[in-house]
């Protein structure tokens, strides 16, 4: 009798620490869940950044070849820069006015 009751004390030790590791694996679970979710927000951000880097590339890139293709025309039309006055090679050089007519 007192083996079964002694038995039946352990039983209920152990069921008890089993509710109390749930409610830790709950916890836990929880801290996990939260963290992935910063972390896929994380990478997302990241995946915006890195689509913004590449198109600011490519806006780099064609403001380089206008600006070849504009000094091109230039040196082609033999424009006589030294008669503009400077607010008007400011201009050119700023891209607010035309280089060639």
């Amino acid at each position: 009798m007192k083996m079964g009751i002694g038995l039946l004390l352990a039983a209920s030790v152990v069921s008890l620490s089993a509710c109390n590791s749930k409610g830790t694996d709950k916890l836990a679970d929880r801290v996990e869940n939260a963290a992935d979710n910063r972390a896929d927000t994380m990478e997302s951000q990241a995946d915006a950044l890195r689509n913004e880097a590449k198109m600011l590339d490519k806006r780099a890139e064609n403001t380089r070849d206008y600006a070849e293709d504009r000094a091109d025309a230039i040196k082609a039309a033999d424009v006589n820069a030294s008669a503009m006055s400077q607010e008007q090679r400011d201009a050119i050089v700023a891209n607010q006015a035309a280089a060639v007519r």
